[in-house]
């Protein structure tokens, strides 16, 4: 057996990098499962693997997952009561969005940043194609801005066009894994070649009928980066919902509602209709952005309406 990492999922097969770089194409031998999810895929780009290498073939067969360190999973997009595992074993991730073109989606990073909380991946904003803006976007950037650098994400503007502040995000990529996200349309494969002129991404410009964005990016795959490290390009996201989360599990993965949930009269507090709620007093105060605040309500909502209607078809 020879250790690899799975670069490319492609559906029943995978690419697997060799620790002699050799890519080989791989399936996999029985079944894998990740906690009792029903998932979609059983294998992810940056799953560490072992493998069996065919004799007299190119490729191999799949037989062991190695520990994951974290992964990164969604909701299936076509197959509502399963998920979808986007990628494992990631250092950071950068989430791309815009302000315009599309225009921004509202709750979409808040929605985003809920699949990287739960293990604490350090997550980077980039708003993209500021060549773009008006000085109307650049206020609405400057103030998401602060939102979100006060709870510890960092965030950038820049331009893949003209490569404005690329330089920062070549120097944060160094010697790590960085899975590289967001809605669809935003950009994310351009700014990949900006990165690294010699990737090669195919891009697409946004539909000129509905202004939305359109995929370009079809299967998941990483790539490795000349200044060290390696990044995981992924397709667009059009919406996110969580039926892998409690209404709990969202309180606790708003960093700053939970920072400040130990001050809640209630232990389990959801900080909507609960008195003495430490959270809705900080939102009050403006010392929790009332943005995130509303995003959180929304997103809480849903999730408890969603799991009403699947406890009542179990009855």
């Amino acid at each position: 057996m020879q250790e690899g990492v799975i670069v490319k999922s492609t559906g029943s097969w995978y690419n697997v990098r060799l620790k002699d770089d050799t890519v080989l194409k791989a399936r996999i031998q029985g079944k894998f499962r990740l906690k009792g999810l029903k998932l979609t895929n059983p294998l992810a780009v940056g799953d560490r693997v072992m493998v069996n290498v065919e004799e007299g073939l190119e490729t191999a067969m799949v037989v062991k997952i190695l520990n994951r360190t974290n992964y990164i999973v969604r909701q299936s997009p076509r197959k509502k009561h399963f998920h979808h595992l986007i990628a494992s074993n990631v250092d950071q991730v950068i989430l791309v969005t815009t302000i315009n073109y599309p225009m921004l989606k509202p709750g979409f990073i808040d929605r985003f940043l809920l699949m990287t909380a739960p293990f604490n991946i350090p997550t980077i904003i980039v708003f993209n194609k500021s060549d773009l803006y008006t000085e109307e976007d650049f206020m609405l950037f400057e103030g998401l801005k602060s939102i979100y650098e006060s709870i510890g994400y960092t965030v950038y503007c820049v331009s893949s066009l003209n490569s404005e502040n690329i330089e920062g995000l070549q120097e944060m990529l160094k010697g790590k894994v960085t899975l590289v996200g967001g809605h669809s349309g935003v950009g994310k494969s351009t700014l990949l070649n900006a990165i690294q002129p010699d990737l090669g991404l195919r891009t697409q410009d946004i539909s000129d009928y509905s202004g939305k964005g359109q995929h370009t990016t079809t299967f998941a795959e990483m790539f490795s980066l000349t200044q060290g490290g390696h990044i995981i390009d992924t397709p667009g996201i059009k919406n996110l919902a969580f039926i892998n989360m409690e209404p709990i599990d969202i309180a606790h993965n708003f960093l700053e509602f939970f920072e400040r949930s130990n001050e809640c009269k209630y232990s389990d507090c959801l900080h909507v209709n609960e008195p003495n709620c430490a959270v809705k007093e900080a939102v009050e105060k403006n010392e929790i952005s009332e943005l995130r605040y509303i995003n959180y309500v929304g997103i809480l909502e849903e999730v408890q309406d969603q799991n009403y209607w699947e406890r009542n078809k179990e009855l």
